[in-house]
């Protein structure tokens, strides 16, 4: 009957400890999404998100957010409310199994990186999306995050602000290899994973949105996993000239 007891006064405070820790996550997460909300409208000052303290007359509001080969970056940002309304899951295998929309893309990007998982797995290639689509609350967490972790401007070099993102366009997807130890880390850089999406990509309408020597002009550092879809005209014009979609707008205007 003690040992009974023991056994009855051991589970109660165990689920008294997890219901206290949930409602500690909770109230962090709440906090934590303020304050994000704060600084992303901004009114947070700091190194928080606050598109207030750039130079407006710099930063263009994209008028067509709908064109496939459409150009957006540090001074090209899509219309607070835009929201593609033709998202859907691409049949691919992603690192993550829970179901959200950062698995989504238009349909017309589906159907494209669709067909180039298909044929990489058929020349012995295995990808795996990480991210794909990103509401503007997903970004601008994330951005946020990665600002509390190496600072404002380090965070700039690599990440995108809310609105300044392709991944809001659900044109974009990050992948890597079978082996996920390189997935969006510079080590994915010289696999074989990585080469074949550098001479492949193109033919399926993807270019390497962020190539190796193009800091200046994209405002990014290298990321040979960030695929963007433009179709496959603009792709193999971009790919094969070893240029940007800044280059190919002619809009030189990006620098870190």
């Amino acid at each position: 009957m003690v040992k009974k007891r023991s056994i009855i006064l051991f589970l109660f405070f165990v689920l008294l400890l997890f219901s206290f820790s949930i409602g500690i996550g909770k109230i962090l997460f709440s906090s934590e999404k303020e304050n994000i909300q704060s600084q992303s409208s901004g009114s947070a000052g700091g190194q928080g998100i606050n598109l207030s303290t750039r130079n407006e007359e710099e930063i263009l509001v994209i008028d067509d957010p709908e064109s496939i080969p459409v150009l957006v970056n540090k001074q090209h940002k899509l219309p607070e409310s835009y929201r593609p309304d033709d998202l859907v899951e691409p049949d691919i295998p992603f690192l993550f199994d829970k179901k959200s929309s950062n698995r989504k893309m238009r349909a017309e990007a589906a159907a494209a990186i669709e067909k180039l998982f298909d044929e990489a797995k058929r020349q012995g290639v295995i990808l795996q999306g990480v991210s794909a689509y990103r509401s503007y609350a997903d970004q601008s967490a994330l951005f946020q995050y990665y600002v509390k972790q190496d600072g404002y401007e380090a965070a700039r070099t690599y990440s995108a602000l809310p609105r300044m993102s392709e991944h809001e366009t659900g044109l974009a997807i990050d992948v890597s290899g079978l082996d996920a130890t390189c997935a969006v880390k510079d080590c994915f850089s010289g696999t074989k994973e990585a080469k074949w999406l550098e001479a492949n990509a193109a033919k399926f309408g993807f270019i390497i949105r962020y190539p190796k020597g193009k800091e200046s002009i994209t405002g990014y550092k290298y990321e040979p996993w960030h695929l963007r879809y433009v179709g496959k005209t603009i792709a193999k014009e971009i790919m094969e000239s070893g240029s940007t979609l800044e280059e190919y707008y002619n809009t030189l205007l990006v620098n870190n």
